[in-house]
């Protein structure tokens, strides 16, 4: 087994294990989630430890098929260490963009894996913007980059309209990690795939813009 396929086996491991720890035990799963209480009092552990943890083995399953899917494209073309950075600072920036958000909210929690998933996505499809997906509900191939773009729009979306027991935010945020991550990482992707940094970069902006007209 060579070592693209090992961290990615590493990762769902930990997030198997650690999950089904929180399942079965009420205080651990209390104690290592994501709060913004606890987290401004000083529990900063609660910034990458929520990453492991999920709501339900159904969550666990949706966010470790995903990550599965996507891992090898990111490892291959950048390498094993740059895939770890992209997927634990994606999952530390989708969680500061939660407390940016809720930070007046101090019963705010959250768990789950999205923020580092959505982060290796689009570090993804920024590398491989002529990649195509197919969706379960629709039959037909969907661009990549449409879908990121899709997705994160759909965030803003749900963030504004506080849709479902869904941290929108840490999707978000995770996204963001994985755009600047992977172009500090890759800057000549400045050069080759210029229009899909931009294009990839609106809702971005968008976001940050509605933020600051009160509109989020």
């Amino acid at each position: 087994m060579g070592n693209i396929d090992l961290i990615t086996i590493i990762l769902i491991a930990a997030n198997v294990i650690i999950s089904y720890k929180g399942f079965q035990d009420y205080s651990f799963f209390e104690k290592y989630k994501f709060n913004v209480g606890a987290v401004k009092r000083g529990e900063q552990v609660r910034m990458f430890s929520s990453g492991f943890l999920h709501a339900d083995t159904q969550h666990l399953l949706f966010n470790m098929l995903t990550l599965y899917f996507f891992a090898g494209v990111v490892i291959t073309l950048l390498n094993t260490t740059q895939f770890v950075l992209i997927y634990l600072g994606s999952l530390l920036l989708g969680n500061l963009l939660s407390l940016y958000f809720h930070k007046n909210e101090y019963h705010y929690s959250a768990v789950g894996a999205s923020g580092a998933v959505s982060g290796v996505i689009y570090a993804a499809i920024l590398l491989r913007p002529d990649m195509s997906l197919y969706l379960f509900f629709i039959p037909i191939p969907i661009p990549a980059y449409v879908f990121g773009i899709g997705y994160l729009l759909y965030s803003i979306y749900g963030m504004k309209n506080r849709i479902g027991n869904i941290g929108h935010d840490a999707h978000f945020g995770g996204a963001i990690g994985g755009y600047i991550i992977t172009l500090i990482l890759s800057p000549w992707l400045f050069k080759t795939s210029l229009l899909m940094v931009v294009l990839l970069a609106i809702p971005i902006v968008l976001l940050f813009v509605l933020k600051k007209m009160g509109k989020m």
